[in-house]
């Protein structure tokens, strides 16, 4: 399959060429018109497919239950919807019971066939973290790190938990941090209140990522930097933002993707009510609201619990709204996330090699066509 368009983002710029696919894979970049293609998308933009490390559920599904059809039709909807060709399914912290059942499910899921956009591994958040800053995770199920009962998780995942989020104070000599950076698992940092000199040590002991920078974390203080001024001083260590502009102010998500660069990921934080109107939902045992702005609220307060935005529309916040070069935008939602979770050589660019995971979208952001591994999503 050839496909073409005057605008190709390849070397970080928009170029006229050609992607070559074949078995999945990425054959070549040709020149424009050199080959007869299947499809000529016009001066419409192809990019990178996006990749969401963060996301607990969409359509009705949520992660923690272990049902294989509402994650597949998850998987299906995800690349027609928003562009996101690969993503990990994100747990909220619970019972032993249910977290091994959600966590089973999602490696069974990566056993089968099925379409759309790739399952790349179980994001555990918690339920090693901090009730100081707990935000929507229930409080009953937070826990100190405990290896043997992660291990007991990472052997019902099939060793497809490939992102946890913690406490770094929760984890008493980082034994977790340590155990994990060892067996190829990113550490993110977060739903926590840890001091600065905290944040930098667990970083030194293999922390990776920090978890919704500014959420879930004390307030940046000029007195006192704790995680916050961590998130911003240590230059190599990645850090989430979620895009709706609700989680953090466009002045703020400036700065910070202007100090970071690189290390800067853009997430969903998506619940199982993204795709449904405004209303009260159930996750995780604890009752939330979706509000006119899209974000959800645990019922009765101000105290946020995540998002419904799709992440083509995060782009365009991040683009529009916030004032961030389109490059260092899209590439907190491709590469970067793809170089976090170590899979870079095969994800997140358009280039020889790499997996045939594309999406073109329109100069409003909306989604005009998706590929995954070559495969047609909207037909």
């Amino acid at each position: 399959m050839i496909i073409q368009s005057k605008r190709v983002w390849v070397a970080e710029q928009f170029v006229a060429v050609q992607v070559e696919i074949e078995d999945g894979k990425i054959k070549a970049i040709n020149d424009y018109g050199e080959k007869a293609v299947d499809f000529d998308f016009g001066n419409q933009r192809i990019v990178p497919g996006f990749i969401d490390v963060h996301t607990h559920g969409a359509y009705g599904y949520d992660t923690n239950e272990p049902a294989l059809e509402g994650l597949f039709k998850w998987a299906a909807t995800l690349p027609k919807d928003e562009g996101v060709t690969s993503f990990l399914p994100t747990t909220v912290t619970h019972s032993e019971d249910v977290l091994l059942k959600a966590v089973e499910n999602v490696a069974k899921a990566m056993k089968k066939d099925y379409n759309g956009a790739e399952i790349l591994g179980v994001h555990m958040e918690g339920p090693y973290l901090n009730l100081e800053n707990k935000g929507a995770q229930p409080a009953e199920y937070i826990l100190k790190t405990d290896l043997l009962q992660f291990q007991k998780y990472q052997t019902a995942a099939n060793d497809q938990i490939k992102y946890i989020t913690m406490a770094a104070e929760a984890d008493p000599n980082h034994q977790l941090i340590k155990y994990c950076a060892v067996n190829k698992i990113a550490v993110a940092l977060g739903h926590a209140s840890a001091s600065y000199d905290e944040i930098v040590r667990a970083y030194g002991n293999g922390a990776v990522s920090m978890t919704h920078v500014h959420n879930g974390m004390p307030l940046y203080n000029h007195r006192n930097p704790s995680m916050a001024g961590a998130a911003y001083r240590l230059r190599s260590l990645y850090g989430e933002m979620v895009g709706d502009l609700n989680h953090v102010n466009p002045v703020i998500m400036n700065n910070y993707f202007t100090i970071k660069g690189d290390y800067t990921i853009l997430i969903s934080d998506s619940l199982l009510a993204k795709g449904f109107a405004k209303g009260i939902y159930k996750i995780g045992g604890q009752e939330f609201e979706i509000r006119d702005n899209g974000s959800a609220y645990l019922l009765g307060g101000d105290t946020l619990a995540g998002s419904t935005m799709r992440m083509n529309i995060g782009l365009k916040n991040l683009v529009e709204d916030c004032d961030i070069p389109f490059k260092n935008a899209l590439k907190s939602c491709t590469i970067n996330p793809a170089r976090m979770l170590k899979i870079d050589d095969y994800k997140g660019e358009l280039r020889s090699g790499f997996d045939g995971d594309i999406t073109v979208i329109d100069d409003n952001y909306e989604i005009v066509q998706c590929y995954c591994k070559g495969k047609k999503q909207i037909q």
